[in-house]
């Protein structure tokens, strides 16, 4: 059994600070709610609401099937992520420190740092849709809008966008319980605010909306490769949204008070609350055929449409909170911790987050002009699909190599004799078995002839990860300490 509180013995500096060390048991203050809120905020954002909306029309499947189709995918990341936070509830650790259990002290900044690249791109591009919510709220109560632009964005633009970035700043500032109180009061109150939209917009559609929701729920057919073949699609595609968390889950797992109410908050926030907002989405989606004639799935546009000046403000409030919360959880805690694993001496979380807000300032204020339009988003893709097989690795040395014990004494030292140092701090096996799984996770992003695996190239890349790594590492006798 793990030491909750255990107490490391001269921590090398180059791998050890505060915020890289074992989580104490009585910084554990996470329950179920706060995992619920994880996945509550990843979900809740502005393209969260169109992707759940879009699955009931794109793929002319029958609704029950694509509900069911949501759930499986909210089950799959379940068990994906039941198994990559279980280690970290156990020792406290976060996810660039378990790495080095299998990537060794130094290799796991590898895979650290490829999240934390990943994780910053987009912390840029969600910070400017959570501004676009603010912008739309000052254009909504002062009547602007318009006007001379730089780089593609107006003054209000410009104002909001740096308004929404100093705000992430003094949240993640504060630290990691900040971060957690915004994810509870967020999640929640989108969930309110949803719900009230739904009520106003089956208020106005009347009689006429329930029938209008029968015509989408009961689809087309018309998805090229059959019904079968549209299942797996929203299958895959709901696991490609939400496996950029999957392996760094370790981050917020660490703070939970128990694994049990780490797989409670997971089953709350995957299946079943991915499968409820889905289901409020198609509801307000199927209003605005009876209420504007076309099926608006972008949920600004739909605000827009409602001409309520009250309801808009709200609105840009929650939706702006919305997408901040996904931000948060996805995009700035993970880069924040892997920027720390690089040069604990020198960067802790605060600093991470820092240069992680830095960087992506410029990205965030260059998407309209210049990074939208270059097709960088390749290249990200790319870095993201190739985390995959990391997953793979990380999960089947921790769970079949070293049978679920960890020497935590042994992460934090860099003698040559210890059993995470490996050569120079590298597992060679890891590199090879990263190396040649690698090789499908890049195809199934370039390679045409892969595109009909859509979300599933992340399982089927994670999945020869931990075949190939088991192969050239086989299992291996426990560590003494545990």
């Amino acid at each position: 059994m793990a030491n909750d509180n255990l107490e490391l013995n001269n921590p090398d500096p180059s791998l050890y600070n505060a915020d890289l060390a074992p989580t104490r048991k009585d910084a554990r203050t996470w329950g179920w709610f706060e995992i619920f809120n994880v996945w509550a905020n990843d979900i809740q954002s502005l393209f969260g609401y169109t992707l759940a909306a879009s699955l009931f029309i794109t793929y002319g499947l029958n609704g029950w099937a694509v509900m069911a189709a949501i759930i499986l995918a909210g089950f799959v990341i379940m068990v994906l992520v039941n198994l990559s936070g279980s280690p970290s509830v156990r020792y406290g650790i976060p996810f660039p420190v378990m790495a080095r259990v299998s990537m060794g002290v130094r290799g796991a900044n590898f895979p650290a740092m490829l999240r934390a690249i990943v994780a910053i791109f987009w912390y840029g591009v969600q910070t400017y849709f959570a501004s676009t919510a603010v912008a739309l709220l000052i254009n909504s109560v002062f009547g602007t809008g318009g006007g001379a632009t730089f780089l593609g964005m107006t003054g209000i633009d410009w104002l909001s966008f740096v308004v929404v970035w100093l705000i992430q700043i003094a949240i993640f500032w504060r630290g990691i319980e900040w971060v957690r109180r915004f994810l509870n009061w967020a999640g929640p109150l989108v969930y309110a605010v949803m719900l009230v939209l739904m009520g106003i917009i089956w208020y106005q559609a009347g009689n006429e909306l329930l029938p209008a929701v029968g015509e989408i729920f009961s689809g087309t057919g018309t998805y090229e490769g059959g019904p079968v073949s549209a299942f797996l699609a929203i299958t895959g595609t709901m696991i490609a949204y939400f496996a950029a968390v999957v392996i760094n889950y370790g981050d917020f797992s660490r703070f939970v008070r128990s694994e049990k109410e780490m797989v409670i908050g997971n089953f709350l926030g995957l299946p079943l609350n991915v499968a409820f907002f889905s289901f409020i989405a198609l509801f307000i989606t199927a209003g605005t055929v009876v209420l504007f004639g076309e099926r608006l799935t972008n949920p600004t546009d739909i605000i827009e449409r409602v001409d309520n000046v009250a309801l808009t403000v709200i609105a840009a409030i929650i939706f702006f909170a919305a997408t901040v919360g996904i931000n948060l959880v996805a995009n700035f805690v993970p880069p924040a911790y892997d920027l720390a694993n690089l040069i604990p001496s020198k960067i802790d979380f605060r600093i991470g987050g820092l240069i992680t807000a830095i960087i992506a300032f410029f990205i965030g204020g260059l998407w309209v002009a210049v990074i939208s339009r270059i097709g960088i988003a390749g290249f990200v893709n790319t870095l993201g699909a190739v985390l995959a097989p990391f997953y793979g690795i990380i999960v089947a040395d921790y769970y079949v190599v070293k049978r679920r014990r960890v020497d935590v004494q042994a992460l934090f030292s860099a003698d040559p004799d210890d059993i995470y140092h490996y050569v120079r701090g590298w597992n060679r096996n890891a590199l090879i078995a990263f190396a040649l799984s690698a090789v499908f996770s890049i195809a199934s992003v370039w390679v045409p002839a892969l595109e009909a695996l859509a979300g599933y190239a992340w399982v089927i890349g994670a999945a020869l990860g931990a075949v190939i790594y088991y192969a050239l590492m086989g299992r291996q006798p426990a560590p003494a300490t545990a």
